[in-house]
């Protein structure tokens, strides 16, 4: 298998299915005709690029041994990009995407706890790696906390309760802030505090976070000052807004 500092490669997906599964996110199965020799590793992400347009980048929603690429795409109306993407998804016409993308992923089982942190779609990219982590057996701990605005935008709490219920080692706690200052710049606050409050040994634990850049850098300087190793937090965040 590649490296994660593999040349992506361009291929031509066949849309095998576009369905709505909230008020404004879009779940996408995507299948390569060339599957069984493109590889990527949990946590990576993927590019796609339509005519005359910037590409537009996605997380990898599915474990790499999944038949089809799962992609969960957030398209409010006024966001021209997304829906661009979302109306060429759905026309039923063949999309090129540039996989694999991405340094913030697991190229082998880790050997430690996993706390996995998402704000908003960045659910998608730790669906990756628990499903991962679920065909390995894993059997360290693993806990998720997601943080969405509104108790609606946690559009796939059924199935991160159901890890909970049916996966003995795995955690899920929701982190949803619902009130009237209800900005997404100010949401990190909480999810960060719910993180800080784990309860986790942070000299033993491997952190893997997904959203904002300003949520990604306060979480992980909250994490570094109690003492976990810089080595042990992921994020893209940290390759594609590194700080000046």
């Amino acid at each position: 298998m590649a490296s994660p500092n593999a040349n992506p490669r361009e291929h031509l997906a066949h849309v095998v299915d576009v369905r709505s599964i909230s008020h404004d996110v879009y779940r996408v199965q995507l299948q390569l005709p060339e599957r069984d020799t493109v590889d990527f590793f949990a946590g990576q992400y993927l590019a796609v690029n339509l005519p005359d347009a910037d590409p537009c980048y996605f997380s990898i929603a599915s474990s790499p041994s999944a038949e089809y690429i799962e992609l969960q795409i957030q398209a409010s109306p006024d966001w021209g990009s997304a829906r661009k993407v979302i109306d060429a998804l759905t026309s039923g016409q063949d999309v090129s995407v540039l996989l694999p993308n991405g340094k913030a992923c697991l190229a082998s089982v880790p050997d430690k706890p996993m706390l996995l942190v998402a704000a908003g779609t960045g659910f998608a990219q730790m669906k990756s790696l628990i499903e991962y982590l679920g065909e390995q057996q894993f059997q360290h701990p693993v806990k998720l906390y997601w943080g969405v605005r509104k108790p609606e935008d946690m559009y796939l709490k059924d199935l991160a309760q159901s890890w909970h219920d049916e996966w003995s080692n795995f955690t899920f706690v929701p982190v949803v802030r619902d009130d009237e200052d209800n900005d997404w710049e100010g949401h990190h606050q909480p999810l960060v505090r719910a993180v800080l409050a784990s309860g986790v040994d942070w000299q033993n634990v491997e952190v893997h976070a997904s959203g904002s850049p300003t949520m990604v850098y306060t979480l992980m300087d909250a994490l570094l000052e109690q003492g976990l190793p810089e080595a042990a937090f992921f994020s893209d965040v940290l390759e594609y807004a590194p700080r000046t």
